[in-house]
């Protein structure tokens, strides 16, 4: 993987869980410094706290979406570079196209495997 593993990842999820998960895949595949939020609001405050090399977001949040934190992120001329990786549990096409449109680095929908979140990962930094 020519990927940074020491680079800062930030994991985005409301549900405790899946933020266990996706860390646990990330450790597999060598990544180190991992941080979480539990909502978007909380999100930004750590990204315009720290700089991270990916953020990795679920789309179903409240009261911010992941959708909304990937136009916000896109919006801020600070943050619009940082690579954003969105998951979601549903593979509707205009979700996908949406999240497309407004910027999305990448797209995994749940459930997934370290594989599959290596091959991702390596595809927003090829």
């Amino acid at each position: 993987m020519n990927v940074n593993l020491s680079m800062p990842v930030l994991v985005v999820d409301d549900y405790n869980t899946m933020i266990r998960i996706i860390r646990n895949l990330l450790k597999q595949l060598g990544f180190e410094d991992i941080d979480d939020a539990t909502d978007g609001s909380a999100a930004l405050e750590k990204m315009r706290s720290k700089k991270y090399g990916l953020v990795i977001s679920d789309w179903n949040m409240e009261p911010m979406t992941g959708f909304d934190l990937l136009k916000e992120v896109r919006a801020d001329p600070n943050l619009a570079k940082m690579p954003f990786i969105m998951v979601t549990a549903e593979s509707k096409t205009e979700n996908v196209i949406a999240a497309k449109k407004a910027g999305v680095s990448n797209y995994i929908v749940k459930p997934f495997n370290a594989a599959t979140l290596k091959t991702k990962i390596e595809a927003v930094f090829a």
